[in-house]
């Protein structure tokens, strides 16, 4: 009887808990569609300036007080005939003298592309301000994923060229498949000696657990209006017929990526490389898919000389309650374990 009453009370304390948590979790996602639609912010940081001061602090830490001295008024120097061949510049009616700009945009891509709602916003924001003389530069790191995704991802890029401003894509580690649709489309293509680059291709895996549901005598039914709905099916059992029709939507798939690369790419020989075969950096130079080997901080240090450097980021930040949200729903299950241990009923 004892142990029916503190099982009873374990199981009583167990339900009101899950239950306020169920509560609470219910109150923060209907607090966090209430803000799904709100805007992000732009973040711009001046990237430029962060490489000047990494320099003034190396160089502070390697001269000496006399060296730091000469320096300061050498600089000072410099900032004066600056300043007067502007003043000179500005009395004749011409410009500042001030460097085009090199907008910096990260695109890290998932399987879906969903990163691209971000991406749309980073280029119309810098199409708003861009002129023909200013360059966008794009790191780019993807291993591919949905086509359609990936498809609109690149139509985005293609906004800036359609502009007629210069649009260099960086690969330190990865463009394959949907990554690389994107980065074709760029007017330079810099990469990583080990990045890997390529796999123009298209691949559809689908498990069929139709053999299992007939060995426990599951019956799974599927209806359709038009013959090719659904070509391929995971439960029901798949035709000769159906393979061959999702096959050849694969082939035409891939046709269009052919067609696409070489749109963007005249110059290269797309039968060699449209095998669904990746590469890394230098084999990738060799064979045309990208035009130089250089990592995007190197790129980047040395345009500094000439654009001033400009990061570019579209961030929609998660209000209290997604935090929330997410942070009661990660503890719960931790919460629930102690609950057993401490009333030493473990679950079978």
């Amino acid at each position: 009887m004892e142990f029916l009453y503190e099982y009873g009370l374990f199981l009583a304390k167990t339900i009101t808990f899950v239950l306020a948590v169920i509560a609470l979790i219910a109150v923060a996602a209907a607090s966090a569609i209430k803000q799904k639609h709100k805007r992000g912010e732009l973040e711009i940081t001046d990237l430029s300036e962060h490489y000047e001061e990494v320099e003034q602090e190396v160089i502070h830490a390697l001269l000496s007080k006399e060296e730091l001295k000469a320096k300061e008024k050498q600089d000072k120097k410099a900032e004066k005939q600056k300043a007067k061949e502007a003043k000179k510049s500005a009395e004749n009616g011409k410009s500042d003298m001030s460097k085009p700009h090199l907008f910096v945009v990260e695109f890290t891509g998932s399987i879906d592309a969903k990163e691209v709602s971000s991406l749309r916003e980073e280029i119309s924001a810098i199409l708003s301000v861009a002129k023909e003389d200013d360059e966008v530069f794009v790191r780019l790191e993807s291993g591919g994923g949905l086509v359609h995704g990936y498809g609109l991802a690149s139509s985005q890029l293609d906004r800036i060229k359609q502009h007629n401003i210069p649009l260099t894509i960086a690969v330190d580690k990865v463009a394959a498949s949907g990554g690389y649709m994107m980065a074709c489309v760029a007017d330079k293509i810099i990469s990583a000696p080990f990045a890997i680059l390529g796999s123009i291709g298209v691949i559809a895996q689908v498990p069929n657990f139709n053999k299992l549901l007939k060995k426990h005598d599951v019956d799974f039914e599927q209806f359709t209006a038009g013959e090719f709905k659904r070509t391929v099916t995971m439960f029901g059992e798949n035709t000769d017929k159906g393979r061959e029709k999702f096959i050849e939507e694969l082939e035409e798939t891939h046709v269009l990526f052919k067609d696409f690369v070489s749109e963007h790419r005249p110059s290269l020989d797309v039968s060699a490389v449209a095998t669904g075969e990746h590469w890394f950096g230098t084999k990738a130079l060799e064979l045309g898919l990208v035009d130089d080997i250089s990592t995007s901080d190197d790129y980047l240090q040395r345009k500094n000389k000439t654009h001033k450097v400009v990061g570019i980021k579209y961030e929609v930040k998660k209000g209290l309650a997604e935090k929330f949200s997410k942070a009661a729903s990660m503890s719960v299950e931790a919460c629930l374990g102690k609950l057993f241990q401490k009333n030493k009923v473990l679950p079978g």
